[in-house]
């Protein structure tokens, strides 16, 4: 089974080992393991002997399950893992927080049938199972089958699980919908607590016309090549309609546009200009060993602390993910507190 909902464990920096030897010869650490998979079955297997990694009112939760669990996020955890060690820490957050999930997937599926009346549709499963026939198994019901088959499970089970899932999605989605009202109070109150926060650096919203060197290419051939541009914004011509004609950058087709810039995104010679022009400006012809710029402003945002209206659904956005997460967590724990779980 997949739950979308499924944790992403921290990451773990290994602290690097000096082998106590008489030449002082830093030890190398083990690299990681090249077969991922059959390191983390050898890990569970040594871990919990009898396949069993907890019991949650009445139903079982294995090796398999937890195994099933983190095959797709192997890859990337062998991707950034430095070695053997900080492989194995890695993996076992990553176990901690999916037996987690799992139990707590089994406690909020008892918590929905608490209700007699609720019910998930029978065609509601039916167009789920279909699609995922659809999307994992590229429409072959025989592949589907054969999956059930290396599985060992029947028909009538992966439907119960597919009903599960979509029970626990619903759920999830309930306690997180409880949690959307920010008051226009909260937000001033954290806006005021926070206001260093919300400090912007100068930025300049920057578009640019480049005309790259060609090799051999002098500085006089760059400007001659330049010089019909220069001819036309004088004239009045639009800065973006020339940029989506002559410009040689790879944002032409958007009128060179680079959006907000801070000082600090930029290259000294760009900024130590752009940031002495105003809004409308165009610059002088810049011309550096690559090539000749020409650079316009079309707006510009001063350092300073960005008043609250500009940042208003940015901090409603933070409070609510914010109060989501601690309703969720309560709720979880409530939960967990009710039921039965039992860990080996």
């Amino acid at each position: 089974m997949t739950f979308r909902s499924l944790r992403v464990a921290s990451a773990f920096f290994a602290l690097s080992a000096t082998a106590a030897l008489p030449n002082l010869v830093r030890a190398q650490a083990k690299p990681v393991p090249e077969n991922a998979e059959k390191a983390v079955a050898d890990k569970l297997n040594l871990q919990f002997a009898n396949g069993i990694a907890a019991v949650v009112e009445e139903k079982v939760i294995t090796v398999d399950d937890i195994r099933r669990e983190i095959a797709p996020l192997l890859p990337q955890v062998q991707r950034e893992s430095r070695n053997e060690r900080e492989f194995n820490e890695k993996i076992t957050a990553l176990q901690d927080s999916i037996v987690q999930d799992l139990i707590d997937r089994v406690l909020i599926v008892k918590e929905f049938y608490k209700d007699e009346k609720r019910r998930v549709p029978a065609s509601f499963v039916d167009n789920q199972i279909a699609e995922i026939i659809a999307t994992q198994f590229e429409g072959d019901r025989s592949k589907y089958l054969a999956y059930l088959r290396g599985r060992g499970i029947s028909q009538k089970d992966y439907r119960k699980e597919v009903e599960e899932d979509m029970i626990y999605g619903y759920m999830r989605q309930q306690q997180r919908k409880s949690a959307t009202q920010v008051s226009p109070v909260k937000i001033q109150t954290f806006y005021d607590e926070n206001k260093e926060r919300f400090y912007q650096e100068d930025q300049v919203h920057l578009r640019i016309i480049q005309f790259n060197r060609a090799e051999g290419e002098t500085d006089a051939a760059l400007r001659e090549k330049a010089q019909p541009v220069l001819d036309q914004l004088k004239a009045g011509a639009s800065f973006i309609d020339l940029a989506r004609l002559y410009s040689q950058d790879p944002r032409r087709t958007k009128g060179g546009d680079w959006g907000w810039q801070r000082k600090s995104d930029l290259r000294k010679e760009f900024a130590d200009v752009i940031f002495t022009m105003d809004k409308g400006q165009t610059s002088q012809l810049l011309v550096m060993p690559e090539g000749a710029f020409l650079l316009y402003v079309e707006e510009r945002k001063f350092a300073g602390i960005q008043p609250l209206d500009e940042v208003r659904d940015q901090i409603e956005r933070m409070l609510v993910q914010q109060y989501a997460r601690q309703a969720q967590e309560r709720w979880l724990e409530k939960l967990r507190r009710n039921g039965y779980v039992k860990h080996y």
